[in-house]
């Protein structure tokens, strides 16, 4: 067997028989074990992560965020490709009826990224005056396994670091080059040293970056697909009818979509929307484990909003606008299908604003999925780790905006789907410590806020 068929089995045993059980089971288990914190606490995350940004910013330590600051890096990891090519792809095999799906998934997905900051926040430490953490730091000294704890920040530093981040630069140079003709080597070297510039700061430099860029990016997208919608307003309200029946009974629809089935369009909207929204992957705790926060629960509601702005935001701006212009029943796939999408809706400017939006939406991944593998290097080798393991991740953007990546693509998924086991494992014996932190949450409140 060749390696692209033995991670081709791996990836279809993870994703589409495992994975998608284990998180989605995981964020039910957490949605009710925690009394429903998508509704009880919805008010207080947004109040939390929007009601100090205009006001006088508390001092951060060195290595520190402020709460804000910590959603804005993990929603730079989360809203990446998938948000563009992933959505699409749940349309094309799934039917529009995947949407509704995506957004059951990013539901109970709130629950399992609250209890992930929860944890974060919890089990923090100071390396060499900085303050890190994530899975393994709360694998180590929650759960008591090394073991766990070491395999997660090695799958992690593989998955993101490395392989993910190829993929991310690969996406940006064919992007920028379709758009614009540059040379793909150009852009990866280009897109290398504007990360470099940005991870040598460290902490404070990242974090701000993502105060900065992370709701411009999000904001231009989002405002390029009310433009489009509003030229093809009677498009909306079909558009939703076709997500909400095509949920349960996508022959209903007929059209392009014969052949797709309930089970399909459940499997493809649930495992795409929890892939971009990385609730239960481990890979956002690395973000909010470094907020300076009064109660960790406060993070965690944090946390929760980042999935919103991630999936039921971004994803369904997304959804709706390959729907609304047809581009989903042109037989494209993956970021073909958005790309064609906007080309549609804003003509020749749209080729080029996807193009820029998907440098913005991919670049910021890279500087976020960096900053996650730094946390993991410091576990495994403390800080003097750090720098070497950038500068070979700068080799990997550029070695990754020439290649052809099929295979990284799927190593990526691989590795992802991996990482999540140990990630899981931890959420599940501690949610009892998750719970007991919302428990003197909320009858200290009045104090904390």
């Amino acid at each position: 067997m060749d390696l692209i068929k033995f991670v081709d089995k791996v990836n279809g045993i993870l994703w589409d028989n495992v994975l998608i059980f284990v998180l989605m089971g995981t964020g039910i288990f957490y949605t009710l074990y925690l009394g429903l914190p998508q509704f009880t606490k919805i008010g207080r995350a947004f109040k939390h992560t929007f009601g100090g940004v205009f006001s006088k910013r508390k001092e951060t330590a060195e290595g520190e965020m402020s709460s804000f600051q910590a959603l804005a890096t993990a929603i730079a990891a989360q809203v990446g490709t998938g948000n563009l090519a992933g959505v699409a792809s749940a349309i094309a095999a799934g039917g529009p009826g995947a949407i509704f799906w995506m957004w059951v998934s990013a539901f109970f997905g709130m629950s399992t990224i609250f209890g992930e900051a929860v944890l974060a926040q919890k089990y923090n430490e100071k390396i060499d005056g900085e303050t890190t953490g994530g899975p393994a730091y709360y694998l180590s000294k929650g759960v008591n396994s090394k073991f766990l704890a070491s395999t997660f920040a090695v799958l992690i530093i593989i998955a993101l670091g490395f392989v993910g981040n190829m993929v991310q630069s690969n996406s940006i140079a064919d992007a920028v080059h379709a758009a614009f003709g540059i040379n793909k080597l150009i852009i990866g070297i280009i897109v290398a040293i504007c990360a470099g510039a940005i991870l040598i700061g460290g902490v404070k430099r990242i974090a701000s970056f993502a105060e900065l860029v992370v709701p411009f990016m999000a904001i231009l997208y989002i405002l390029g697909g009310l433009v489009i919608m509003a030229k093809n307003g009677s498009q909306i309200l079909p558009a939703f009818k076709s997500i909400f029946v095509g949920a349960f009974s996508p022959q209903a629809l007929g059209g392009g979509l014969v052949g797709v089935t309930v089970k399909e369009s459940v499997r493809y909207g649930i495992a795409r929307g929890l892939f971009s929204n990385e609730a239960g992957m481990g890979s956002t705790p690395h973000a909010h484990a470094v907020a300076k926060v009064n109660h960790p629960a406060e993070q965690g509601m944090v946390a929760m909003v980042g999935v919103v702005i991630d999936t039921l935001i971004i994803c369904t701006f997304t959804a709706l606008v390959n729907i609304v212009t047809g581009a989903n029943t042109e037989g494209l796939d993956a970021a073909a299908m958005t790309q064609r999408a906007f080309e549609i809706g804003l003509g020749r400017f749209g080729v080029v604003f996807i193009a820029v939006s998907l440098f913005f939406f991919a670049f910021t991944t890279i500087i976020g999925w960096t900053f996650f593998g730094d946390a993991n290097i410091k576990y495994l080798f403390g800080k003097k780790g750090s720098g070497p393991y950038k500068l070979v991740v700068l080799v990997f953007i550029v070695l990754g905006s020439t290649l052809d990546v099929k295979l990284v693509w799927k190593l990526a998924d691989m590795f992802n789907g991996l990482m999540v086991i140990p990630n899981i494992i931890g959420l599940l014996i501690l949610a009892p410590q998750v719970r007991k932190l919302v428990t003197d949450y909320n009858e200290n409140y009045s104090r904390l806020s």
